[in-house]
């Protein structure tokens, strides 16, 4: 049962992890307690169903050795918190990198009683990203960075045409890794990896869909 009687937010994690081989189901279970704590739970298993029926909610796959989330929870602000903790602990047993996709959304907005009014949702976005070293997380940041910028650009070019771009991201990731690596031997903490990364915006372009399957 969820600690709010109100919550201000519908709160929906999306994503993909494949594990190492080794892993087991306890391990999943200690890596993502801060979502089912949060949900208010005593375990994965009694937190794993969605609050919408229609989402597959919080599962693993033994024979893939994939943990698949379509999960919504009802939430606040402090959710961040979970999510932080929870990258944390994906990175131990992550065997590539992923991106994991957070939504808020505003659970008092009402689509159409807004209509004609200036009122906006409350509703929020953010990419998290895990796996087991900074340079696998780097390597899905920089795909789907890739990926985004052709999609945008392939409006107004050929394909053919950005190759410089993708170089120049390349270059980009390159530095940021070089500045990485010496942080690290100089026995500073890595900033901006296994946790929110990236994109996040609050109330542009309208609504972003939920996830249909």
């Amino acid at each position: 049962m969820s600690r709010y009687t109100n919550p201000p937010f519908e709160i929906h994690v999306h994503g993909e992890v494949l594990l190492r081989q080794q892993v087991n189901f306890e391990q999943i279970q200690e890596a993502l307690k801060p979502l089912w704590k949060y949900a208010g739970s005593r375990s994965l298993t009694a937190a794993a169903a969605s609050a919408y029926e229609e989402e597959p909610g919080i599962q693993f796959d033994p024979a893939k050795h994939l943990l698949q989330i379509c999960w919504t929870v009802p939430g606040d602000d402090d959710f961040r918190q979970a999510l932080d903790e929870m990258c944390m602990g994906l990175n131990e047993l992550a065997e590539t990198g992923a991106p994991i996709e957070v939504t808020f959304y505003d659970a008092e907005f009402d689509d159409e009683e807004s209509d004609g009014d200036d009122e906006e949702a409350r509703d929020d976005f953010a990419m998290y990203f895990v796996g087991p070293t900074p340079a696998a997380i780097m390597q899905v940041q920089r795909d789907l960075l890739v990926q985004d910028t052709i999609a945008l650009m392939e409006r107004h070019f050929d394909g053919s045409e950005l190759g410089d771009v993708v170089a120049a991201i390349d270059k980009l990731f390159e530095q940021r890794f070089d500045v990485l690596v010496t942080s690290m031997q100089l026995g500073k903490p890595p900033r901006g990896l296994g946790g929110s990364s990236g994109s996040s915006g609050r109330g542009s372009g309208g609504r972003k869909p939920r996830h249909l399957h």
